[in-house]
Parts: C-alpha cells; structure tokens; sequence
C-alpha cells in the first residue's frame, strides 16, 4: 500500500487524539480512505497501531512516526505562510508534499529558522523537536523582516519575496540583493537602510517583502 497512505492515516489518528477521540469507528467515518478497513489491518501489521474494545491506538513506533510526521506538517504551514505570506488551499497541499520530503535535520533547521513556533497558522500545537529542547522560551527567529529589524542593526539579505517582478529589479538595481549587508538607520517616515557607501529609502510594504539575518 502506498506509503503516503499510512502517513495520512496516521496523521488522522494524531489529530484524533488532540481532539479526545480514540473510537475506531469515529477513525473509519474520519477518514476518506476507500480501503480504511485493510488499512486498519496494515498498521496493526506494521505495529503502528493497537485496536482493542472497539479503540485504536498507538503503539510507541507509531506515535512517533506520527509525531514527526505532524511536526513536519505543521512547521511547512508556518513556513509558508509567515514567511511566504501563502493562504488557502496552496498551504496544506504544499505543506502535505513537503512533509514527506523533510529530513530531520532540515526540520530543525526550519524550526530554527522560525523561531521554534508553538503552534501551526491554525493554532494547533507543533511536537516539540530535539532543537526545540535548548531552549526553556521561545526565541527570536533567525530570520526577520526587514520590517522588523532593530535600527541601528547590521544584517544580511537572506531572500527577497516581491509582490512582483519589477519591484525585485528596482532593488537589484540599487544594490539590494541577496547576500548585500545592510543596516537599517530609521524606521519612520519610510525605511531607510545604508548598503555599502549608499543609502536607499524604502517603503512599509517594501520592507516587508525583504528578509534579514542579523549579524555582528
């Protein structure tokens, strides 16, 4: 059986149990699997999950196969709405794709980038990673928009999302790229950074569209 098939199914079971159900019925009537009865039957064989006193639960294999699997979930959510400023649809099927590919280390590295979030855009809760452990509070993501940064503040261009193509060769244009170092002098009336010897002013909107990375 499809391996993505096991994973839905075991996300299901997840978000289940959030929620304060383990009844294998309510399992075969939340599922949109045509063959939940023989997928049931898989992931007892896989040792993914029990089914006891019409209940189905995991097993410790598979509450952590599920663990991993919500937590990549959740944290492509985040990332491409905070980041990628997505809505809709395109971020839970984007984020399904992404969650298959992810390794650990990169799910940390994304959770690092975020600023270890706590929950997802819809505010259920991410599973706390082994990066996640370092840090009794949340801290500051490694990655802010420019919006956000501190004046006065020295940072590196990670990336630029423009909300269209001539904006990005208007910045190109003036020096600001990925990569380019930049230091944000004022916040108000408009934003004004020094990159190299120049100074360029920018808009709210603008600012908001380039990502920083604070550097000594």
């Amino acid at each position: 059986m499809d391996k993505e098939r096991i994973d839905e199914a075991i996300e299901l079971l997840w978000v289940l149990n959030e929620e304060g159900h383990n009844g294998l019925n309510r399992f075969r009537l939340s599922s949109e699997d045509d063959e939940i009865d023989r997928l049931i039957q898989i992931l007892k064989a896989e040792g993914l999950a029990t089914v006891s006193d019409d209940k189905i639960q995991f097993t410790e294999k598979g509450h952590k196969m599920a663990k991993a699997l919500i937590r990549r979930l959740r944290l492509a959510e985040r990332l491409f709405t905070d980041v990628f400023e997505m809505r809709g649809d395109s971020v839970i099927n984007d984020a399904c794709k992404m969650e298959h590919i992810l390794s650990e280390e990169l799910t940390d590295s994304v959770c690092t980038f975020l600023g270890h979030p706590q929950t997802c855009p819809h505010g259920k809760p991410i599973p706390r990673g082994e990066c996640c452990k370092k840090y009794k509070i949340d801290v500051e993501p490694v990655v802010t928009r420019l919006s956000e940064f501190e004046v006065g503040s020295r940072g590196k261009i990670t990336f630029i999302v423009p909300t269209n193509a001539s904006r990005l060769s208007k910045l190109n244009s003036l020096g600001i790229t990925a990569g380019s170092i930049i230091k944000l002098i004022q916040r108000k009336p408009s934003y004004v950074i020094q990159v190299d010897e120049t100074t360029v002013a920018l808009d709210s909107d603008i600012a908001k569209e380039i990502y920083v990375k604070k550097t000594a």
